[in-house]
Parts: structure tokens; sequence; C-alpha cells
């Protein structure tokens, strides 16, 4: 496939991206001296809401064949979080360029926003661990149903 022709399907199929929303368990040693939930507990949370996204959508194939390894985590906290609270991450893939898927994640308590991350992950080859760009058949399994319209007639 074209490199240009790539990136003009990937920009195309952008708005196609679902909400995953992944409950999160707040343990005991979560707990700092403060009394809240410490917050590097939010990065081990953001780390298994993302993973979680990609087993969801992946093939099998693509789950072994694709690692995703976190770049840069920027966390903006609006809240405490406490041992018995019930929180919930709503994950979205805002955007996905040559080797690299941008997530945007909101931790919320119900409705009361606790806190906003926006992150940026590496598409990695699982046998030699090394960056990727993301092909064709991985941004399908993000986009599954656009990039089905946008590469239906590149296959007749």
């Amino acid at each position: 496939m074209n490199p240009e022709c790539h990136i003009d399907v990937i920009h195309d199929i952008m708005n196609s991206a679902q909400m995953h929303d992944c409950p999160l368990r707040i343990e005991i040693d979560d707990i700092d001296f403060m009394g809240h939930v410490n917050n590097s507990i939010y990065l081990k949370w953001l780390q298994a809401a993302v993973i979680q996204h990609w087993q969801r959508v992946a093939s099998p194939r693509a789950i072994t064949e694709y690692l995703w390894i976190a770049l840069k985590h920027e966390i903006t906290y609006r809240r405490p979080a406490f041992l018995r609270d019930q929180l919930t991450a709503n994950v979205l893939l805002e955007q996905v360029r040559r080797k690299s898927a941008f997530y945007e994640t909101t931790i919320r308590r119900g409705s009361e926003v606790i806190a906003e991350v926006k992150s940026r992950w590496c598409c990695v080859d699982a046998v030699t661990q090394r960056p990727v760009r993301v092909s064709a058949s991985v941004m399908a399994c993000f986009f599954r149903e656009a990039a089905d319209e946008q590469t239906a007639p590149a296959l007749q």
C-alpha cells in the first residue's frame, strides 16, 4: 500500500472510534498516606485499560503479533479517589499515526471526573520488539467498520 494512501485512510477513519469502558478496582494497598488513591496507581489503571481495549478489538493473531508500549502520559488530577469508590476508565482512541496511537482516558466516579489522561503508545513487533508502522490490518482492528468501508473498493 502506498504510504501516502495509508495516511489518508488513517485520517479518514478517525470518526469511527468507540469508547471502551473499563471498571477499576481500588485495593487497600492503592491508598497512600493521605488516605486516597496514590497517583502511581492511575498509571497502572491506564496501562490495564488501554491493553484491555486492544485485546477487545484485536484479533487473536494481531494480539500475538503486536504489543503496545507506553511512550508518554499526561495526567490531570481533578479529584481524589478513595477506597470504596466505584470508578470507571472511559478509554477513547483519538488518533493513530505511523507507529503511534493517541488515547484520551477519563477516570470517573459516576458522572464526576476524577482524572483525565492523554497518552501516546507505540506499536511494537512482538518478535523483534522493535517499533513498527501501524498496518492497515491493525488499523482495521481499531476502526473496523470505517476501515471496511474505506478499503472495500480497493480490494475489487
